[in-house]
C-alpha cells in the first residue's frame, strides 16, 4: 500500500499546478498528466541534436507550473560502443560516476512522451503523429497518422496523446511554443487514417467505451486559463458533442483522469487547498457521475482504483467506507498525506539521501560535480523566526579551489507547494564546467517537505520564504561558498516574488539577478478579478479586496510596493508580450518604478556612483515561459558574465555543443 500511495502522491504532486472551478458536480484543474500517467506511458529517447532540429519543446507554464510533454529530466547517457561492463558489486552511485567518465559531454538525449496501446507505440516524429509496432519502436519503420502542418500552426508539437480502447481512434492535443492555446484532433485509424474532428482549447481528455462498444471522448474546455466545462463526444455514424458538466465556482479548476486500470473516469475539481472527485463508470459512461466526497475546505484527496477497491490519498481524516458503482468493494485504503511526507522526508534529517533522486538525476550528466545538502545552522537558524531547517542543494566542480572566489548562482521558487526544479539544462552544465557554484534553496512555500512546508510559506506566512532565502544565501557565504560581489540569483514566474522581495530587503547580498516572466506586482494583480488566475489563486496569496489583514500583509513583501531609493543589484528581466499568467503591464510598471528609484538614489549619492543595469527584454509570443529559447539563454548568460566582469568566451563555445545557434 505504501508503494502505491507513493505513486499516487507523485501523480498528485506533479499534476496540480493550476486548479480551477467546478459546477453542480464541481470540477478540477488540468495538468497535462502526459508525463506522469504511470505505466500507460512509455518514454522515447532522442539524441539532443536531432531533437533540437526536428522537435519543438514545451515551455514551463504559469505562475502555477503545469506539466510538460517534452522534458529534459531523467536523461540517460547514450550507450557507447566497446563500453566495459561495470562490476556487479559496485555502488549504484559510483556506477553513475564511472559511466560519466567515459561519456562524451555533448552526447545527451532528450525524452519525448509516447503512449503504448495494444501492440503499437504512438508518438511524434518530426511534424507528424505516428505509430509503430512495439517491437519496432526504436527503428525508422513507422506509420504516419496525421501531419501537424495541416493545422497551419507555427512549429506545432504534440502535447498529449490518448488512444481509444479498441484503437479505432486516437486523440492528440497540439499546441505551439509561443501560445498556450491548443487544438485536440481526433484521428480515425484505418488503412488511410483521416482526421475525424477537432476541438479548440482542450485541456485534459480521456477515452472510455460504452455498453454499445462505442468510443466516448470526455474532454475539458479551457477559456482564459480557466477550465470549468466538461464535454463528451462520439464519432462515426453516431456523432454527438454535448456539455456534460460546468463548475460554477471560479476559484476551482476541473481536470479529467482515467484510473490506472481504466475502470473509472474521475472528474477532479480543486483549488489550491480543496478538492472534490466524481466518478464516471467506465462501463456506463452515460450514467450520472457519483460523488466520492463533497468538497470541504482544506481537504485534498485523490482517487485510484484497483480490484474493485478505491485507493484514496488524502491530507486529513481516517479511513472511510465508500460504496462503488457496480463493484463489491467497500473499504478504500486511505493514507494520511502529511504522515506520508513525515515518514519519507523527515524534516529533521538534512542529508544527501533526502535529495538523492535529485542529486543522482543531475550527476547522471556530469562527473565533475560535487553535491552537498546543507541544513541551516548556528546563527543562520536563529535568523528564522521559528528555527526551521531549510535544505539546500549545491553543485560545483570537484576540483574547485578557493570556493569563496567562485561565482554563485542561487535558484529559488517557493510557491504553490511545487518543488524547485533541478532538472538538467545545458546552460547549467556549462556554468558548472566554467567554475560556477549552483545552489538550489528549497524554501517554505514549496513542496519539498510536504503540505505543511507549503502552508508555512503561503498567505500570511509568505515572509517565511523570504527569511529562508536570506538565511540560505548568508549561510552559503558563511560556509565559504562565494561572496556577495560574485553572487547572482535567478527565478521565474512566482519565484519572482521572493527574488524581487530580496532585492528590496537585502540588496547587498547580490550582484546580479535574472528573472523570467516574474510575478512582481502581487497586490494589484490579486485585486484585479478580471485577470484569469486571480480568483483561482486566492488561497495562495490571499484576498486583498475583502481582507484588510491580508492586504496589509501583501504590502509588506510585494516587490512592486516596496521599491525604494537605494542601491539595487543589476537585474535582467525576460517578459513575454502576450503572457496571460503574468501580464506584461505589471512587469513594465515594476521596471519603470525601479529605474526611477535607482535614479533618485544616484542623484542623492552624487558623482561616482555606478548605477546598476536594469534590462527589460520583451519577447514576442503568448506563452508564459519558453525554457529552451536560445536567445533567452544567451542573453541571460551574457548578462551574468558582464555584471560579474568574467570572460564568457569559453562558456559560449561550450554551449554550442548543446544548442544549435
Amino acid at each position: 500500500m505504501q508503494q502505491k500511495t507513493k505513486l499516487f502522491l507523485q501523480a498528485l504532486k506533479y499534476s496540480i499546478p493550476h486548479l480551477g472551478k467546478c459546477m453542480q458536480k464541481q470540477h478540477l484543474n488540468h495538468y497535462n498528466f502526459a508525463d506522469h500517467y504511470y505505466n500507460r506511458i512509455k518514454l522515447k529517447k532522442y539524441h539532443l541534436t536531432k531533437c533540437l532540429q526536428n522537435k519543438p519543446k514545451i515551455s514551463e507554464l504559469a505562475r502555477n507550473i503545469p506539466s510538460r510533454s517534452f522534458s529534459c529530466k531523467d536523461l540517460q547517457p547514450v550507450k557507447q560502443e566497446n563500453e566495459k561492463p561495470l562490476p556487479e558489486n559496485m555502488d549504484a552511485f559510483e556506477k553513475v560516476r564511472t559511466r560519466l567518465e567515459t561519456q562524451p559531454q555533448e552526447e545527451y538525449e532528450i525524452i519525448n512522451v509516447e503512449v503504448k496501446h495494444g501492440g503499437f507505440v504512438y508518438y511524434q516524429e518530426g511534424c507528424c503523429l505516428v505509430r509503430s509496432k512495439d517491437e519496432e519502436a526504436d527503428n525508422e519503420n513507422y506509420e504516419v497518422l496525421f501531419n501537424l502542418e495541416e493545422l497551419k500552426l507555427d512549429q506545432p508539437f504534440i502535447d498529449c496523446i490518448r488512444v481509444a480502447p479498441d484503437e479505432k481512434y486516437v486523440a492528440a492535443k497540439i499546441r505551439t511554443e509561443d501560445s498556450e492555446a491548443s487544438t485536440c484532433v481526433i484521428i480515425k485509424l484505418s488503412d488511410q487514417p483521416v482526421m475525424e474532428a477537432s476541438f479548440p482549447n482542450v485541456s485534459s481528455f480521456e477515452w472510455v467505451k460504452d455498453e454499445e462498444d462505442e468510443d466516448v471522448l470526455f474532454y475539458t474546455f479551457q477559456r482564459n486559463l480557466r477550465c470549468h466545462d466538461v464535454y463528451r463526444a462520439t464519432f462515426g455514424d453516431n456523432k454527438r458533442n454535448e456539455r456534460f458538466y460546468t463548475e460554477k465556482d471560479p476559484s476551482y479548476f476541473v481536470f479529467l483522469y482515467l484510473t490506472k486500470d481504466s475502470r473509472f473516469l474521475t472528474i477532479n475539481i480543486m483549488n489550491k487547498t480543496t478538492s472534490e472527485v466524481w466518478l464516471i463508470d467506465g462501463l456506463s459512461p452515460w450514467d450520472p457521475p457519483v460523488l466520492i466526497q463533497k468538497r470541504i475546505h482544506g481537504v485534498l484527496y485523490y482517487v485510484e482504483h484497483r480490484d474493485d477497491e478505491l485507493y484514496i490519498l488524502t491530507n486529513v481524516g481516517e479511513p472511510t467506507e465508500f460504496k462503488l458503482m457496480r463493484t463489491a468493494a467497500d473499504t478504500p485504503a486511505i493514507m494520511n498525506w502529511d504522515l506520508f511526507f513525515t515518514m519519507k522526508r523527515n524534516t529533521k534529517v538534512i542529508d544527501l539521501d533526502m535529495f538523492k533522486d535529485h542529486c543522482v538525476l543531475f550527476l547522471k550528466h556530469s562527473n565533475l560535480l560535487y553535491v552537498n545538502v546543507i541544513g541551516l545552522a548556528d546563527d543562520s537558524v536563529r535568523s528564522l523566526k521559528d528555527g526551521k531547517l531549510v535544505p539546500m542543494t549545491v553543485f560545483h566542480k570537484t576540483d574547485s579551489e578557493d570556493l569563496q572566489k567562485k561565482p554563485l548562482l542561487v535558484h529559488v521558487y517557493g510557491a504553490y507547494g511545487m518543488d524547485l526544479k533541478m532538472n538538467f539544462r545545458p546552460e547549467r552544465r556549462v556554468l558548472v564546467d566554467d567554475g560556477w557554484i549552483l545552489a538550489y534553496c528549497h524554501v517554505r512555500g514549496g513542496g519539498e517537505l510536504g503540505l505543511q512546508w507549503h502552508a508555512d510559506g503561503r498567505l500570511t506566512k509568505k515572509l517565511n520564504g523570504l527569511a529562508d532565502l536570506e538565511a540560505c544565501i548568508k549561510t552559503l557565504h558563511g560556509q565559504g561558498f562565494s561572496q556577495p560581489s560574485l553572487t547572482t540569483l535567478t527565478a521565474f514566474s512566482a519565484g519572482g516574488v521572493l527574488a524581487g522581495a530580496l532585492c528590496n530587503s537585502n540588496p547587498e547580498l547580490l550582484r546580479a539577478v535574472t528573472l523570467e516572466a516574474p510575478f512582481l506586482d502581487v497586490l494589484n494583480t490579486m485585486m484585479d478579478t478580471t485577470l484569469p488566475l486571480t480568483l483561482e489563486e486566492l488561497e495562495e496569496w490571499g484576498n486583498p479586496s475583502s481582507d484588510e489583514k491580508q492586504k496589509n500583509y501583501i504590502k509588506r513583501y510585494c516587490p512592486y510596493q516596496n521599491i525604494k531609493p537605494q542601491h539595487y543589484p543589476s537585474i535582467h528581466i525576460t517578459a513575454y508580450e502576450n503572457d496571460e499568467r503574468v501580464p506584461l503591464k505589471g512587469i513594465v510598471s515594476y521596471t519603470e518604478k525601479l529605474k526611477e528609484a535607482i535614479a533618485e538614489h544616484a542623484k542623492d549619492t552624487g558623482e561616482g556612483y555606478q548605477a546598476p543595469n536594469i534590462i527589460l527584454d520583451i519577447q514576442p509570443g503568448g506563452n508564459h515561459v519558453i525554457e529552451d529559447s536560445h536567445k533567452k539563454i544567451t542573453a541571460q548568460i551574457k548578462f551574468l558574465y558582464e555584471e560579474l566582469g568574467l570572460d564568457s568566451t569559453s562558456v559560449f563555445e561550450d554551449l554550442k555543443k548543446y544548442l544549435k545557434f
